[in-house]
């Protein structure tokens, strides 16, 4: 949904004459699922007509457009809060519009932890090194900055707590997510399945969200600190007929079972006025290599909190997991970004008897470390550079012992002859991502529109499950007249077992060996496929709710298993 902020950002700007411009700039979001600030999916035009009057004389008109981004800058031109008699006293304004379906973002992915330290894209043609104004993270004349607010709530003041807050640059948030799923036939039956049923789960989450400005609170020149904490409950359906490659309720697992569940805490310093970023603590890698906050527009864990193939690694920190890291992220240009960073691999970070809280801080669990690299170009298209999109490239090095998929150090297969498994000093990922607008519909508010999204995930076939996966999405914001925010989505997956992992099912099935087969297979694995339709309805301020179908082909990448289709919903509550 598109909604004003309770506190508009008011920015003064001096002009080079007597006349003294007042233009405020709204800050936009949008709901569906778990919603973030601090994206650049959120790029916001607002063109404000100011008049300055003089006193039975003529008055003159200026127009200035502004691009505001409501990440973690606001435009650094410059402000003055000063009282002054030549202040406009009328403004004529324009709201300002998401030019894109985003940011939409599920518990997969905590509140700003997409990060695309994106400047105001103000009037100046790129350049390769192009110089353009960039704020400081904290508003000035007591102002909360941009990055602290969250999502449009259904208590957003909660008594005047959360203004208090803001005032002081601090901003928390709490939320919950559910996904019910059921399927809709009987599962595959014989001597190898006996214990799968026909039935439906339910999953939930509930979030806490932290963001500290500490320019805004203590004047510590931007610095910030973040972060979540998660509950969840539940199980998953998908598991009832076989599948264990892509769960129906992406909001299942990794939350040990406790009450609060730490998933990241780290601080972040902004440097030559936003141009770089620098971030260190507790983080979730696949919460900024590989991810969007368009992929929680659907319930399906093979697109929803990042297609699959691109968290194949256990090593890999993923929502709600974190590891020590240390990340770096530019902005050369105004449409371009690149970041790397060093995240260091943990064993069992998934599993209870390491992480079950995520406080466990000791580091004698750390194997090795993962070094991702990517970039993101950001152009807008269309005849008036309304048709946003992000192109991404990535490349993810992780040198950490891994074992191979197929051999034991003998040359044979591990799983039928035994012996010692080979294992593998290094492994490797890249990956191309994007999203783009396609077409606004006349008529309607610029959120409306139709956009696609689609990839593509390669990993190293000697010690993934997942050797590469293919997915492909539409998203339609405001189809039908009336429903501004509703969104449609449909979305298409698919994935290539790794040659190794298929022929250990080969050759364990040849040998009449069921039983100990990896990743829970009962058969052959060779490819899988999932195909979702959702309906995001906007109930109310902070509420959404989503009908939810899928279909899945090969499950488990078994074709011994039957197609599967699931039914169910999501629903999301922002509460403040």
């Amino acid at each position: 949904m598109a909604s004003r902020s309770t506190n508009d950002i008011e920015y003064f700007i001096r002009a080079p004459s007597t006349i003294r411009i007042r233009c405020e700039v709204y800050n936009t979001l949008q709901v569906t699922g778990f919603q973030m600030t601090g994206s650049v999916y959120k790029q916001k035009i607002a063109q404000c007509s100011c008049f300055n009057f003089r006193k039975y004389r003529s008055f003159a008109l200026t127009t200035l457009t502004l691009l505001q981004l409501s990440g973690n800058t606001v435009p650094s031109f410059a402000q003055d809060t000063r009282s002054s008699a030549k202040v406009a006293k009328s403004a004529k304004q324009v709201p300002s519009q998401n030019e894109n379906l985003g940011p939409q973002q599920n518990a997969s992915s905590p509140l700003n932890s997409v990060r695309e330290n994106a400047p105001p894209q103000a009037s100046i043609p790129p350049g390769i090194l192009t110089t353009y104004p960039s704020p400081p993270l904290a508003a000035r004349g007591g102002q909360p900055a941009p990055i602290v607010r969250g999502p449009p709530s259904l208590f957003p003041t909660l008594f005047g707590v959360i203004p208090w807050l803001e005032r002081r640059g601090i901003g928390f948030h709490f939320d919950n997510t559910n996904e019910y799923a059921g399927a809709l036939q009987a599962p595959t039956r014989g001597p190898h399945y006996g214990n799968y049923r026909q039935g439906s789960s339910n999953a939930g989450q509930y979030s806490a969200n932290l963001t500290v400005d500490w320019e805004q609170l203590a004047g510590m020149k931007g610095f910030m600190t973040h972060m979540t904490t998660v509950g969840r409950y539940g199980t998953t359906a998908n598991r009832m007929f076989g599948d264990w490659l892509a769960h129906s309720s992406e909001i299942y697992g990794g939350g040990g079972n406790v009450v609060v569940h730490l998933v990241s805490l780290y601080g972040e310093e902004s440097l030559y006025k936003g141009r770089l970023l620098i971030a260190g603590g507790r983080m979730s890698q696949m919460s900024d290599f590989a991810s969007s906050p368009l992929f929680c527009n659907f319930q399906n864990n093979s697109f929803c909190g990042r297609p699959k193939a691109a968290a194949d690694s256990t090593y890999y920190g993923s929502y709600p997991a974190a590891t020590w890291a240390f990340r770096l992220k530019g902005r050369p240009r105004k449409d371009l970004y690149v970041q790397t960073a060093v995240y260091f691999a943990e064993n069992g970070i998934y599993m209870n008897f390491q992480h079950r809280t995520g406080f466990k801080w000791n580091g004698a669990n750390i194997v090795g470390y993962e070094i991702p690299v990517e970039t993101q170009w950001e152009p807008k298209f269309g005849a008036e550079h309304d048709l946003p999109g992000h192109y991404k490239l990535g490349f993810v090095f992780d040198d950490v012992q891994r074992a191979d998929n197929y051999y034991n150090t003998a040359g044979q297969s591990y799983y039928v002859h035994g012996g010692k498994q080979l294992m593998r000093k290094s492994s490797w990922q890249t990956y191309f991502m994007f999203d783009q607008k396609i077409m606004n519909y006349p008529g309607r508010p610029k959120t409306s529109g139709l956009t696609f999204m689609g990839g593509y995930i390669y990993n190293s076939p000697y010690t993934s499950v997942r050797d590469f996966e293919v997915y492909g999405a539409f998203m339609s914001q405001g189809l039908f007249p009336g429903r501004p925010q509703d969104i449609l989505g449909a979305a298409f997956s698919y994935v290539s077992i790794a040659p190794g992992t298929r022929d250990t099912t080969i050759a364990m099935v040849n040998a009449g060996k069921f039983t100990g087969m990896p990743n829970h297979a009962t058969g052959i694995q060779t490819n899988a496929e999932v195909l979702e339709l959702d309906y995001s309805i906007h109930v109310m301020r902070g509420v959404t709710f989503s009908p939810d179908f899928q279909y899945y082909m090969n499950p488990n990448g078994q074709k011994g298993l039957r197609n599967s289709a699931v039914l169910g919903f999501k629903s999301y509550v922002s509460f403040f």
